[in-house]
C-alpha cells in the first residue's frame, strides 16, 4: 500500500477514536479542549499546503468535476461545512468572533478554517469561563 492509501485508513480511525469518545464522554462541555482541534488544525493545514504544492491550487476542483463520486465528494464538503458554521453562530457570536472575516476564510480554505474557527472558539468559551 502507498501512503496515499494509508492515510485515508488512518484518518478514518482517527475520526472513530474522536467521535466514539466524545459520545461516551460523561460531560458536556468542550470549551476546555480546544487543544485537539487546533492540533487538527495545524496538521491538516500541513497536509493542505503539501498538497496545494504538488497539485497546485485548483488540483481540489479538477477531483471534484471530473465524476459523479467527485461531485458528491464537494456536495458532501459544502454541506458539512455549512451544518457546522449554523451550529457554531450563536456561541460565535457570543464571544464577539468577527464573523464576516471567519466565513471568508472558511468559504477560502473549507475545514482548515472550520478547524481554526471551532478551536478559537473555544478557546474563547475557555477564558471566558475563567474569568467568569
Amino acid at each position: 500500500m502507498t501512503v496515499l492509501q494509508i492515510l485515508p485508513i488512518l484518518a478514518a480511525g482517527l475520526f472513530l477514536l474522536i467521535t466514539i469518545g466524545a459520545l461516551l464522554k460523561r460531560t458536556h462541555s468542550t470549551s476546555q479542549n480546544w487543544q485537539l482541534p487546533a492540533l487538527l488544525f495545524l496538521a491538516f493545514t500541513g497536509f493542505s499546503l503539501y498538497t496545494v504544492a504538488v497539485d497546485r491550487l485548483i488540483g481540489f476542483w479538477n477531483n471534484h468535476t471530473q465524476n459523479a463520486s467527485g461531485n458528491q465528494v464537494w456536495f458532501d464538503l459544502l454541506l458539512a461545512i455549512g451544518v457546522t458554521w449554523v451550529l457554531m453562530l450563536p456561541r460565535a457570536r457570543a464571544q464577539n468572533m468577527r464573523l464576516p472575516l471567519w466565513l471568508l476564510f472558511i468559504c477560502c480554505s473549507g475545514c482548515v478554517g472550520v478547524l481554526a474557527m471551532f478551536s478559537r472558539l473555544l478557546w474563547l468559551e475557555n477564558q471566558s469561563t475563567k474569568h467568569a
